[in-house]
């Protein structure tokens, strides 16, 4: 018998998320337009996620996987939020007995603030509600890049 869940997720539909502690960026994204969007900005609740709003993006989205950034040390070794990024991970597969995968978001926070800053001349109010948007948006698009190129 299939997972209820999964019968009603769309296959070709993901959420991404740059993981903070105090703020949680997200992007929806398909595999077949290899596209990634941004979606919002969830504030966390003392330093933990908000449940509720994850739940919602996902009952809504209806996701057949879930793509979290991951940020290490130039060389590798985990940074001191990566043990927080990777328990969200194992936090987001339990709740939601979805598939998650890691992707690398080394400067992905970095590059969405020079984007939004040199390119749209947004505002430094405007740039923190966005800015984790952005981030999973660009996490999102390259794990969605890196998964096309090995379909091919």
């Amino acid at each position: 018998m299939q997972d209820p869940l999964l019968a009603k997720a769309n296959a070709d539909t993901y959420l991404g998320f740059d993981f903070g502690t105090k703020k949680i960026g997200t992007a929806v994204g398909q595999t077949t337009t290899a596209t990634a969007s941004p979606l919002q900005t969830i504030r966390s609740i003392n330093q933990n996620p908000n449940w509720d709003i994850i739940g919602k993006l996902i009952q809504e989205w209806r996701p057949a996987g879930l793509v979290v950034g991951i940020s290490k040390q130039h060389d590798g070794a985990d940074n001191p939020v990566t043990p927080r990024m990777l328990k969200f991970c194992r936090q987001l597969e339990g709740r939601y007995q979805l598939p998650v995968f890691q992707q690398d978001e080394t400067l992905s926070t970095f590059e969405a603030k020079q984007m939004l800053f040199d390119e749209v001349s947004v505002s430094a109010s405007k740039l923190w509600e966005v800015q984790d948007q952005l981030a999973a948006q660009l996490i999102l698009q390259t794990w969605l890049n890196d998964r096309t190129r090995k379909d091919y």
